[in-house]
C-alpha cells in the first residue's frame, strides 16, 4: 500500500490543543525550535503559546483549499511531509504556485509529489484521440507539491512550487 504525503496547515492553538493535550497531530514552531506532537501528547513547558506558530494535520486531498483560486498563492503556511517521513516541503503564506493542467484523451502522470521538475523535463504526457503523444514541460524549474485529480474524467492539475 502506497503511503500518502501528510499535510500540516497553520492553525490557532485551540484547533490543535485541548488544555495542554494535542487534539490532533501537529507541528509547533517557536524561534529555531520545531516540535512534532502526536494526538494525545502534552505541550512542552518551554513553549510560549503567544510566540509559537501551530500547524495541524489536515487531510492531504484538501490541499487545494489552502491555495487562492485566482492568484495561485498559498493562503497560509503549510508543510507537506513526504511518505518517507523524513523529507518535507515547506510552503509559506504568499508563495505563488504554478498550476499546470494536464488534459487529453488519456493523461499520464510522469512526475509525482516531491519530484523536482526542470524546464527541460516532461512532468506529464497526454495522448490525443488520434494517438499522438504530447509531453508537457513546466515553464520554470520547481517541485511538485500536489496533483489534483478530477474524479469525473482523467484530467489533473499539477501544483508546482517554482524554484528561485
Amino acid at each position: 500500500m502506497e503511503k500518502l504525503p501528510q499535510l500540516f496547515v497553520e492553525a490557532e492553538f485551540e484547533e490543535c490543543f485541548e488544555g495542554d493535550e494535542a487534539k490532533v497531530d501537529c507541528i509547533i514552531i517557536q524561534d529555531n525550535i520545531e516540535i512534532r506532537l502526536q494526538k494525545g501528547q502534552k505541550l512542552p513547558e518551554f513553549i510560549d503559546v503567544k510566540k509559537a506558530k501551530f500547524l495541524r494535520k489536515e487531510i492531504y486531498d484538501r490541499f487545494h483549499f489552502y491555495v487562492d483560486k485566482y492568484e495561485h498563492k498559498m493562503l497560509c503556511d503549510a508543510r507537506i511531509v513526504l511518505p518517507d517521513r523524513r523529507t518535507e516541503i515547506r510552503l509559506y503564506e504568499g508563495d505563488e504556485l504554478m498550476l499546470l493542467p494536464v488534459e487529453g484523451f488519456v493523461s499520464t502522470i510522469i512526475a509525482g509529489v516531491g519530484n523536482r521538475v526542470r524546464k527541460s523535463d516532461a512532468f506529464a504526457a497526454v495522448t490525443t484521440k488520434k494517438g499522438e503523444v504530447h509531453y508537457l514541460k513546466p515553464p520554470k524549474n520547481g517541485v511538485v507539491v500536489y496533483i489534483d485529480e478530477f474524479t469525473n474524467r482523467p484530467h489533473y492539475i499539477y501544483y508546482i512550487l517554482p524554484e528561485e
